[in-house]
């Protein structure tokens, strides 16, 4: 059978895991709960439109993903809206506007709350509408369906409903959960790929019941009819309960013939399946839950500001109110009048002086609604456009693109922009994040020798650090410099260089005999399926794992070439030692023991051409030696030795074994094999790791292999740079602690003279509780061995106190489980505080998320956990920001975390570059906004204590409501989106920069309070010098003098002036977009009240004509507007101009390197700047990266000099 591009595919059977189609029968008690509360379900196949089926009234197969419907977007997102604190507080206001109290019209103060809520809300309706219309493509997906009479036809999955029979064909998703009821294989075995499940992109293997395995034809299912009853829909993946009524008969049913919606058919030309759980009853949209809803620490803090400036705004009302209601009781004393304007003898509640408490009281809400501009109603909005901004700059920044993935990185939320740029520690899995996750075959020991001269990146990393050249070095007996000799172009997992084996060589060794087993084994136990293409007769393969199709390349390329797989037999290409030659060989398949992490081995029991029944097994050094017979060590030291060399070069190794089995044994065996894997109990696993483990003993030692995962490019230049940043990085995997440790040095985490802190529980005393089995005893010794070790540690750091010495911090998987409990995870924590570099090896998923967890609450500083596994889920979600890398090990990581990248390397950019910029332009644009908007309130409170606090506002209705929407917000918009204190050149050259935002030393309350008391400053002298350069004098020639309106639109143009300006001052780097944007308000400004004051007196009320009657014709209008724009920015200036010089931060010092391209036109500041520069370095010294060990090494030499001396 042919496929695309000349390959035939070959067939793949259930002999590969030695199936027997299910012929268990009910009598576990998991089954006996079927009709019990949460075991209800009933399914009558075929038959969905029976009446039965009709009665239970079980959901359709539509599937909604979105937040809204059309008839609650309305509601629901209104309450979204106003849950927010200051859009509720703007909605009050708006609706006590409609009463006599408002010192404004009402259409003014609501009109911009509609403006700001209607843009979140079209923000919100568009995002939705982009997952309904995924929603649409998904319900939209076309399946087979039987119809009736045998016929299959095309239908919508929306339309799907439960008991139908569905044919899915190869590579085509599942559109429900199905039970499987038959497919294009004899035995009714199917591959599924669960990529979208669980992330992993290996093929697991389902199988039908036997009795539903004939039905090959569409029309087979023209009479067919069965009854299920089984669970109720849950979120458990793993688990499946049910039974099937057919002919009469019950059969038992489990995980085995149940297909979930979202996994894919792959291999197999077609099934035939009953839909059993329709859209959200399916097991993957059960799972489906939200993420973790995660804010910012600036976003957090402006809450706070916010609350403040709520406090602000009541305590003035409140003081107003009190100071108003003093002057109106003594409005009328002794019959004459103060206030004759108010005409508090014929006066309404508000300014009755018989009735002042009451006035009060009236005056305070009135004043709530006057200072409502203290609050910058667009500020929400604006950092949500910014922010949107801001990942569309990421998603195309080109420096992120990975090109030969054709994957660029991709910012799935925007919330969390600037929190890139305060990450403190980094927490990274190590397999496919630090290390590409594609095995290549480097070494092996076969027989005591050993095999293979290539040289790995950990051997380069720990020659770099004895000072051994690698030039110079032989490996395995071979000189290196002949690599270089090599001209064969590579093969992908296969990086084996040794003349000795290779080119049918081996056959002239002295133990040819043990290499041909060996190269056997590897070609024979797996599980990889082969693919011959037809034009090339190439044959390639797919493996569950890389490390599996490392090794059977590797037979391939040393003789050994596995090419076909059968029902019952497994068929190499094998080099005759003796004729040396090429010939074919089959071997029957009887069994395959599965791979887990528990038994950490898989065998394969096979039956030679022969008739000799072997059984070949593979697995972890640390449960194959065990299991070697007494006459099967003849190479046991030599291997062990080898074992250790691998792992110190940062390879992973499998120890290979065989056993020869007589027929009785085997037969024995395969009964207890076969009822157990017929089990459906809930320890159906256990029972075959049981059977397996009787048999996967006295083994015969063949050697050891040893793939290298390899480092990603440019892991080392990151960890460095981020290293040099002042960032902490800690790596949690689930390697072995020698193999960990290695990779560290490869990468830089480790450096030669860092003092290692070793904990584990692998002593003597431990290991002697561990045998004698008893389990209270082994987790009180534990936890105390673990309270000691880390109490040893911390006192070493304490000891070399003062001293430069750095310390590295390793834990395994069984101490990390005691640390992490509730009185000791505080001690583990202090201690890996203390500590430059942190590795947790042998850690589990939900380790890796508790010490997340633990790092994030205990340091209180920002975490960021990068990973690319669904075993690394847990740790992003749990983490401030979690960053997915799209590799090789599924989707299901970048579908949990917050920012998706294709290598580890582009975190330095992602954090140094775009983080710092995110940091700076947030905490900038917050900072202004507020600014802004207590330099024009804090005006009108003025204005208003001036009037003796009368609740009457400087300015026009509608200058009051456009203020913050049109005169002001662009321009900081723009800024929070381009400007940039250093090019991003300059953020990698000088990384300690990155340290600003770790620090918040750009948001901290010493910065927020500086910017509202220049705000406090502005609005003084605006008020102030606008009052006394226009009281008492004629404004014009006509000798009219300055009234309300005058006043108003002087001190309001005053106002627009000067915080345009002022943000043209803070801003760092220009762009054609910022100029536009600020003078294009102030441009605006002046067309507005132009157009305003063109309209009726009784719409613009007190602008009618305004700008083209009085102000443009009035020089006193321009000279009064250049000197207080000049005077209020002269503070500002000032301050900035001392601070520059004298003070400067650590990004005015690289502005000023840049400028003056390090040269010292200024000898003194020059000076001042690098002696800033070295303590800012020294504070926070670098202990991991290459550079530290640069550093290290060149203080060793001194030292050396020294005593020499």
């Amino acid at each position: 059978m042919k496929t695309r591009g000349g390959r035939r595919r070959k067939l793949r059977f259930s002999k590969l895991y030695s199936f027997a189609c299910g012929k268990a029968s009910l009598k576990d008690d998991e089954h006996s709960q079927i009709g019990r509360p949460g075991f209800s379900r009933e399914v009558f196949c075929n038959e969905p439109e029976s009446f039965e089926a009709g009665i239970r009234h079980y959901g359709g197969n539509y599937v909604r993903s979105t937040k809204y419907t059309l008839a609650t977007f309305l509601p629901k997102s209104l309450f979204e809206q106003f849950r927010r604190v200051a859009n509720f507080f703007f909605l009050v206001t708006g609706i006590l506007a409609l009463t006599p109290l408002a010192p404004y019209t009402a259409v003014s103060a609501i009109i911009p709350l509609v403006i700001i809520v209607a843009a979140t809300m079209l923000k919100e309706g568009v995002e939705d509408w982009r997952r309904k219309q995924q929603d649409i493509e998904v319900n939209n997906r076309k399946v087979k369906v039987h119809q009736g009479d045998g016929v299959f036809n095309y239908t919508e999955w929306k339309n799907l409903r439960v008991g139908q029979i569905v044919k899915v064909e190869k590579d085509e998703f599942f559109p429900a959960d199905l039970l499987l009821l038959s497919s294009s294989y004899d035995d009714a075995i199917c591959y599924v790929e669960t990529m979208n499940l669980d992330g992993e992109t290996n093929l697991k293997l389902k199988q039908a019941l036997e009795v539903t395995s004939f039905l090959h034809e569409d029309s087979d299912f023209r009479d067919f009819k069965a009854t299920l009853k089984c669970e109720d829909p849950n979120a458990n993946l793993y688990s499946f309960i049910g039974s099937m009524e057919f002919e009469e008969q019950q059969y038992p049913l489990s995980p085995q013939q149940l297909l979930l919606r979202d996994s894919k058919l792959r291999n197999t030309d077609y099934i035939y399946g009953a839909v059993v759980f329709t859209g959200h009853d399916t097991k993957v949209i059960q799972n489906s839950t939200d993420p973790p809803s995660k804010r910012s620490r600036i976003e957090k803090k402006m809450d706070k500001i916010i609350y403040f400036l709520f406090c602000i705004l009541f305590l003035i009302s409140f003081v107003g109110s009190i100071l108003f209601g003093i002057a109106t009781k003594d409005d009328l004393k002794n019959g004459r009048s103060k206030r004759w304007y108010l005409r508090p003898d014929d006066s309404t509640v508000f300014f009755d002086p018989k009735r002042a408490p009451l006035a009060a009281v009236f005056h305070f809400l009135s004043a709530l609604m006057l200072y409502t501009y203290f609050i910058p109603i667009s500020l929400y909005v604006s950092i949500e456009i910014v922010k949107v901004l801001q990942t569309i700059f990421i998603n195309s920044d080109i420096h992120l693109y990975y090109e030969e993935a054709d994957k660029p990185a991709h910012a799935r939320t925007s919330n969390l922009n600037e929190e890139l740029g305060q990450v403190d520690t980094i927490l990274s899995d190590k397999t496919g994040t630090l290390t590409c996750n594609s095995m290549e075959f480097i070494k092996c020991s076969v027989a005591g020798t050993a095999y293979g001269r290539a040289v790995t990146e950990v051997e380069r990393a720990m020659d770099g650090r004895t000072g051994s050249p690698l030039v110079n070095k032989e490996v395995n007996g071979f000189h290196n410099m002949k690599e270089s000799t090599d001209s064969k172009s590579p093969i992908k997992g296969f990086n084996f260089k040794d003349e000795r084996i290779m080119n049918g060589n081996w056959v002239n060794e002295p133990r040819a005999d043990v290499i041909q087993k060996f190269l056997r084994l590897l070609a024979i136990c797996h599980t990889a399926i082969p693919e011959v293409d037809e034009e090339t007769g190439k044959v390639s393969y797919e493996a569950e794992s890389p490390d599996e199709s490392a090794f059977v390349i590797a037979a391939r390329e040393l003789g050994f070439e596995f090419y076909r797989r059968t029902q019952t037999t497994i068929s190499l290409h094998e080099l005759d030692p003796v004729s040396g030659d090429g010939v074919e060989r089959s071997y029957k398949l009887l069994n395959v023991l599965e791979f887990n992490s528990s038994r950490k081995r898989m065998s394969v029991i096979v039956r030679d051409e022969e008739g000799k029944i072997l059984l070949l097994c593979k697995g972890a050094d640390s449960v194959m030696f065990g299991r070697l017979a007494k006459s099967g060590r003849e190479f046991e030291e030599e291997t062990r030795e080898h074992v250790t060399e691998y792992a110190d070069a940062g390879l992973r190794t499998l120890i290979l074994a065989y056993r020869g089995l007589d027929e009785e044994e085997y037969k024995e065996f395969n009964e207890k094999f076969t009822e157990a894997k017929n089990s459906v109990s809930t320890d159906r696993d256990t029972l075959i790791d049981e059977v397996a483990e009787k048999i996967e003993r006295e083994l015969t030692l063949l050697g050891a292999t040893a793939v290298e995962d390899k480092l990603q490019n440019g892991v080392p230049n990151c960890i460095d740079k981020l290293a040099q940043a002042g960032i902490k990085i800690w790596v949690l995997t689930g390697d072995k602690m020698e193999t960990a440790i290695n990779i560290g040095f490869a990468c830089s985490l480790l450096r030669q003279g860092m003092k290692q802190i070793i904990i584990t529980l692998e002593s003597p005393q431990i290991q002697a509780l561990e045998k004698a089995g008893d389990k209270a005893a082994i987790t009180k010794a534990s936890k105390e061995n673990v309270i000691n070790q880390i109490s040893d540690g911390k006192a070493q750091i304490t000891s070399a106190s003062g001293r430069p010495v750095s310390y590295a911090l390793i834990i395994d998987g069984k101490s990390l489980a005691y640390a992490l409990e509730d009185g000791v995870k505080n001690m583990f924590l202090d201690l890996a505080t203390h500590c430059a570099s942190v590795i947790c090896c042998r850690s589990s998923p939900k380790q890796k998320a508790l010490v997340t967890r633990l790092v994030k609450s205990g340091t209180g500083k920002t975490t960021l956990a990068i990973g690319d596994g669904a075993n690394d889920v847990g740790m992003l979600q749990e983490a401030d920001i979690g960053v997915g890398i799209s590799g090789f090990e599924g989707m299901q990581a970048v579908m949990s975390s917050d920012i998706a990248i294709a290598q580890f390397r582009y975190l330095e950019r992602l954090l140094l570059v775009h983080g710092h910029w995110c940091y700076r332009r947030i905490s900038s644009m917050i900072c202004y906004f507020f600014y802004k908007n207590l330099t024009f309130g804090f005006t009108i409170f003025l204005y208003e204590a001036f009037t003796s606090f009368s609740a009457q506002p400087a300015y026009n209705d509608w200058f009051l409501s456009f203020y913050s929407v049109l005169f002001s917000s662009v321009p900081v918009v723009i800024m929070g989106v381009s400007d940039q204190d250093v090019s991003a050149r300059y953020c990698l050259k000088f990384p300690l920069l990155y340290q600003q935002g770790v620090q918040n030393a750009l948001f901290s309350w010493r910065r927020i309070l500086g910017w509202m008391l220049n705000a406090v400053c502005s609005a003084i002298i605006i008020f102030f010098l606008c009052m006394k350069a226009l009281e008492l004098q004629a404004f014009n020639s006509d000798g009219r003098t300055a009234g309300r309106d005058i006043l108003g639109a002087t001190m309001y143009t005053c106002v627009v002036w000067v915080v345009n300006l002022q943000l043209a001052l803070a801003i760092s780097y220009f762009t054609l977009l910022q100029h536009v944007a600020i003078w294009g308000s102030v441009a605006v400004w002046y067309l507005f009240l132009l157009g305003y004051g063109a309209i009726t007196p009784t719409r613009s009320t007190t602008a009618y004509q305004l700008l083209v009657e009085v102000l443009v014709p009035s020089s006193s209008y321009w000279l009064v507007t250049l000197l207080v724009v000049i005077s209020t920015l002269i503070p500002y200036f000032a301050y900035s101009a001392i601070q520059r010089r004298f003070f400067p931060m650590f990004h005015e010092v690289i502005q000023w390197i840049r400028h003056n391209n390090g040269r010292p036109n200024d000898p003194e500041f020059f000076e001042m700047v690098r002696q800033r520069s070295m303590r800012q370095s020294s504070m926070r010294p670098t202990n991991v990266g290459f550079t530290a060990r640069l550093e290290a090494s060149s203080n060793r030499l001194i030292e050396m000099n020294s005593s020499h001396k």
